[in-house]
């Protein structure tokens, strides 16, 4: 049986660009083998740069629990060698991996790993939620959830509950056996009305 590993990742940040020199101020992600979370990793790190009062309302991230933490550098050493080669995943995805991108990017690392977007994935599984929102997301399919959003291990260990849920129903409403991560990936590009006949053809194939 195959087991389809992927990393989900989320970062928490001072801002919306690396560009305009926002930082990463924390990092989680869940390794998923097999439709279960099997290791996690969760790190604060220090960024050198300021946190808005904005920006700690939102995740609680204040820049007193960012002093005494690793610097990003560190943290991001030790964050490459936990995802290896899996395939990633994240939950607007364009956002995430600008960031981790540009991290690497300061410790000389770059990405190999295919990455995929949560959020066009469920806009393609889940046509009919309210949004695609994660907060929604996790509402809609019925996700356990501690009421903690905008912290980065909560957020991935519930972006990864997602994927498992999407693969899910996948599975159970086009007879389909195995959905990897590629398969994924072509339905979150696939249009919405061709879907359907992308998920009939493979079922049909897998027979």
């Amino acid at each position: 049986m195959n087991n389809f590993p992927v990393i989900v990742l989320d970062f928490e940040t001072t801002g919306l660009s690396p560009q305009y020199g926002d930082r990463a101020i924390e990092i989680g992600a869940v390794l998923i083998v097999n439709n279960m979370v099997t290791d996690r990793f969760q790190s604060l790190m220090n960024p050198g740069v300021k946190i808005s009062s904005f920006i700690e309302s939102y995740t609680g991230i204040s820049n007193d629990m960012v002093e005494t933490a690793p610097p990003c550098e560190e943290v991001m050493e030790r964050f490459a060698d936990f995802i290896g080669d899996h395939p990633l995943v994240a939950h607007n995805a364009s956002f995430d991996r600008r960031f981790l991108d540009s991290e690497f990017g300061f410790i000389g690392r770059s990405r190999k790993n295919r990455m995929a977007c949560s959020m066009l994935a469920a806009r393609r599984v889940y046509p009919n939620a309210p949004n695609h929102q994660l907060g929604t997301l996790v509402r809609y399919c019925g996700i356990y959830t501690d009421g903690t959003f905008h912290r980065a291990l909560a957020d991935a260990e519930m972006t990864g509950h997602l994927w498992i849920s999407m693969t899910n129903e996948i599975k159970d409403t086009f007879g389909i056996k195995q959905v990897p991560f590629d398969l994924m990936r072509k339905v979150s590009k696939t249009t919405k009305a061709n879907v359907p006949k992308l998920l009939e053809k493979i079922a049909d194939k897998q027979g």
